[in-house]
């Protein structure tokens, strides 16, 4: 069963199973100790109640717990809206006495109701002798809306139904394109609202930060390495709908039902870098780039390096709660020294009244709010409509000649997250490249040094945090590491913390949506050594789409640049050996479908990766 903090009380596995063969038991134990017996289990359906408003006919019902914090309140109160349990369930079994956690771990397979499928071991173990519980992990990411049983040497010892974790956002996607979805954006208020074209040649960009009443204005010049073959910048905006609530959430409806109507319609932002010359019948064909966390659509500038020069326009839009606020502008500076000034159309949110508007306020809820326990999660939801919207709008006739069909799509970071979830749900998507991702979107934060204090952020609000150079210690394992038996005082309330907000982000994960990519349409790039998405969590993503094989490895470690973050490789010339050749990697793909090897027989790409056990270390 789980621990602290939502779920003390336990839930006895029907009638305390003894098991159908012995196992292994410590040395300390004594002789007749040769037959432990199943005493709690989790997950189990003991913990749902029957809703025929649901795909899966339950929904989840948890013990009540006390709970001081307001996070941790809804949490609780938001796994209660779901119908099923986690595709990677943090799964425990506590015997009745001491056993050997490798042993009696390697025992425990996860298997389909139906039959169906082969027999699913475990990975990540833990094992607290204390209360004589193992927990563990299944070794591959489970199905949705799908029950399995856990089973002890062939015996089952719990049913399970895992949670429906993709419809939710299915649901936004298919309104897009559905007779409902036109009423709220008629044919009067789609395409693309152009408020400037201007040459590329010659023209230099700033960046008006609006950081609020009190951060007041910050201009920053654009680096801009995307003028080769480029002809003309254009600048404008585009109307979306919206399903975010004031608390930055989506409003969570039964799986059966369809999804919530939108909030409102927004004006988002859009850049676009058009080829110079005269465009092919039809139009030039279109690309969408998207950005990474706290930057904002003035990356395209350095994403777009050699796009125009094949002959491909590209198109980006800002991510929820990015660009800084609403009164953001462009300095747009052309070659003659003209200067406009144009709306950049911000999203970002003072959500602390503050004054303050920072880089990516508005993307989550307030940590500290009931809601905080939802993360980025619905952010990167809206923002997969957001894009999936802009390249219909730029599908649309416009005083720029862009092709109205055969969209690609590429991302870096952020942009590689939610892209990977466009990709698995919009068909408007042909092709695409997802530079750097990673998922759990948690488990990038606990393990990356940039993001880490954000999840100890999570536990101080919640009151779960032990020590440790960055205020927590865990005591949790990496995929394939033996099992941890020594753990830090206070570590399985935050590993049960750490497991439920998983549980409840997860339909805003990309490892969610990977096994919905087709292998002919994506291309993955990842780093070795990536600081800031560490490898790990691209091997998660990866495995659970069966994608390495569609994966790029940029060997940094093998460069003259290796101990340096190799993270932003794409965007940045300080990477010479992965900046120009990520991206002739990325434009030759978009364009043409071709996976090339940007440096041949050279050591520095690995196309595809030759050992996907790389990606589960860490590399730094």
């Amino acid at each position: 069963m789980r621990t602290a903090p939502l779920r003390r009380a336990a839930v006895a596995a029907a009638g305390a199973l003894a098991l159908a063969a012995p196992l292994a038991v410590v040395a300390a134990a004594p002789a007749a100790a040769a037959t432990p017996r199943v005493l709690e289990v989790f997950p189990t359906n003991a913990l749902t109640v029957a809703d025929s408003r649901q795909l899966t006919g339950l929904r989840v019902d948890l013990p009540d717990a006390p709970c001081s914090a307001a996070p941790v309140c809804g949490l609780q109160q938001r796994l209660e809206q779901l119908d099923g349990f986690d595709l990677d369930p943090r799964m425990s079994v506590r015997f009745d006495r001491p056993v050997d956690p490798a042993a009696a771990m390697r025992d425990v397979r996860v298997v389909r109701a139906d039959g169906t499928g082969t027999p699913i071991g475990v990975d990540r173990v833990v094992y607290d002798a204390a209360t004589t519980t193992g927990y563990a992990h299944p070794a591959r990411q489970l199905d949705p809306s799908t029950t399995y049983r856990l089973q002890l040497r062939g015996r089952t010892v719990s049913t399970f139904t895992t949670m429906s974790a993709t419809d939710g956002l299915q649901d936004l996607e298919r309104l897009l394109d559905s007779a409902q979805g036109r009423q709220y954006l008629p044919a009067a208020q789609r395409g693309l609202r152009i408020d400037a074209v201007v040459p590329a040649q010659g023209t230099t960009l700033a960046y008006v930060q609006d950081r609020g009443t009190t951060g007041g204005l910050v201009r920053t010049d654009v680096p801009n390495a995307s003028a080769a073959g480029a002809g003309s910048y254009a600048f404008g905006s585009y109307l979306a709908p919206s399903w975010l609530r004031a608390d930055r959430t989506i409003e969570q409806r039964p799986t059966r039902e369809a999804g919530p109507r939108p909030t409102g319609l927004v004006r988002l932002p859009f850049v676009a870098i058009v080829p110079a010359g005269t465009a092919p019948a039809g139009g030039w064909p279109v690309a969408a780039f998207g950005h990474g966390f706290t930057r904002s659509d003035a990356d395209v500038f350095l994403a777009a390096a050699t796009n125009a020069s094949r002959g491909l326009a590209t198109v980006a839009t800002h991510v929820v709660g990015h660009g800084y606020g609403p009164r953001s502008t462009w300095e747009v500076r052309t070659a003659d020294g003209a200067v406009q000034t144009l709306p950049a159309y911000g999203r970002g949110v003072d959500l602390e009244g503050d004054g303050v508007i920072g880089a990516t306020e508005g993307v989550s809820p307030l940590p500290q709010s009931a809601a905080g326990a939802v993360s980025s999660r619905d952010g990167l939801r809206q923002t997969v409509v957001d894009v999936g919207v802009l390249l219909r709008s730029a599908a649309l006739p416009s005083a720029l000649p862009l092709r109205p069909t055969g969209q690609t799509y590429y991302g870096q970071s952020f942009g590689g997250i939610y892209g990977t979830m466009l990709t698995g749900v919009d068909d408007t998507v042909t092709r695409a490249v997802l530079n750097v991702p990673g998922g759990p979107v948690s488990e990038i934060a606990r393990l990356s040094p940039s993001f880490r204090p954000l999840t100890a952020q999570a536990l101080q609000i919640a009151g779960l945090l032990n020590g440790g150079t960055t205020g927590f210690t865990e005591s949790m394992p990496l995929a394939g590491e033996p099992p941890v038996t020594s753990l830090a005082p206070g570590a399985l309330a935050i590993q049960d913390y750490l497991a439920d907000s998983t549980w409840l982000q997860r339909s805003g994960g990309p490892e969610t949506y990977a096994p919905l990519v087709r292998d002919e349409e994506a291309l993955f790039q990842v780093a070795r050594g990536d600081q800031t998405v560490p490898n790990p969590t691209s091997a998660t993503l990866l495995a659970a789409g069966d994608l390495f094989g569609r994966t790029s490895l940029y060997r940094n470690d093998l460069t003259p640049q290796a101990g340096t973050n190799p993270h932003g490789f794409l965007l940045s010339p300080a990477f010479p050996a992965g900046f120009l050749p990520g991206q002739a990697q990325v434009s030759t793909f978009l364009t043409t479908g071709a996976v090339i090897d940007p440096d041949g027989a050279g050591p520095v790409w690995e196309v595809p990766v030759r050992d996907p056990g790389l990606l589960r270390s860490l590399g730094f």
